[in-house]
């Protein structure tokens, strides 16, 4: 059996279009879901909370992204109460930038 060493990306791994966003996009919905969960918010009062109707939230938590900007999911991050701060700099090598998300407990 052959196997092959994962780039970290599965979206990348697949040679998916737009891998960066896709797994950002993906970050960014696990910690909308995470906050959900530990809130113990059904599906309609996260709804309320993020300005949306259920069936987002439900898209959203069944992995749907498609339909939602990353704006949109950093928006809806804040509605939820989490602080997002974003830093850019420069690669410490030659190479295209990346896009990384650090989650951090709350404290």
């Amino acid at each position: 059996m052959k196997i092959t060493k994962s780039s970290g990306n599965v979206f990348a791994d697949l040679q998916l279009p737009g891998a960066e966003e896709r797994l950002l996009k993906a970050q960014l919905a696990s910690q909308i879901a995470r906050v959900i969960a530990d809130r113990k918010l059904t599906q309609s009062a996260a709804a309320t909370i993020m300005g949306v109707d259920q069936p987002k939230v439900s898209h959203l938590l069944h992995g749907r992204l498609a339909g939602f900007s990353v704006n949109r999911l950093l928006t809806w991050l804040t509605a939820l109460g989490r602080d997002v701060d974003s830093t850019v700099r420069a690669p410490a090598r030659r190479r295209a930038g990346r896009l990384r998300v650090h989650m951090l407990a709350a404290g």
